[in-house]
């Protein structure tokens, strides 16, 4: 699908593992800056929540859905008791509000979540250990739900070290799903 001029396209780890969110299920873009994945998952059909403290990246997205301009380390989270289909973030770590992320994952739903890692630091920035996810980081925080996909390590173009994790919230009472693994893009 292709992006308005001048956006980076999405994530290919968010375009790979999208078919996992629920047919019209309502989006969650944390930290989403100037919309690259609130915009591309709006186009597949799903109603977009997007949070983002920067409100000059923010004033693009008029329109597209709901945008919360909230700096969400510094206050409350602006969310509280909501719960969506899909909850996306990338690039983005503040360790505080990984459970609270995990629990916006409605039942059903999924988290999709991509951002780097411990040895990004040799490559470039970031560099600071607090803004980079320990081995197996992610894993941990998501242990209440059910992993579909997982990767840490190194990737080319621009070079860097990251994780990511595909993993849904299962329904109350069903057995665990078999899901769909797409192939690499």
């Amino acid at each position: 699908m292709p992006t308005p001029q001048g956006l980076e396209p999405p994530s290919e780890w968010i375009q790979r593992w999208a078919h996992l969110v629920p047919p019209g299920a309502s989006v969650l873009d944390v930290a989403c800056g100037s919309g690259r994945h609130l915009r591309w998952l709006q186009g597949r059909g799903h109603p977009v929540t997007g949070v983002d403290r920067d409100p000059d990246a923010l004033a693009p997205l008029r329109g597209p859905g709901e945008i919360l301009c909230a700096d969400i380390e510094a206050g409350p989270w602006p969310l509280a008791g909501r719960t969506f289909g899909a909850v996306v973030v990338t690039r983005y770590l503040w360790r505080p509000l990984l459970p609270t992320l995990v629990a916006s994952v409605a039942p059903g739903g999924v988290l999709l979540y991509e951002t780097f890692a411990a040895g990004n630091e040799t490559v470039g920035r970031p560099a600071r250990p607090d803004f980079l996810l320990r081995p197996g980081e992610l894993l941990q925080a998501c242990a209440g739900l059910c992993t579909v996909a997982y990767e840490d390590g190194f990737l080319d173009a621009p070079e860097r070290f990251v994780q990511r994790i595909a993993a849904v919230r299962l329904q109350e009472g069903a057995a665990p799903a078999r899901h769909r693994l797409a192939p690499p893009l």
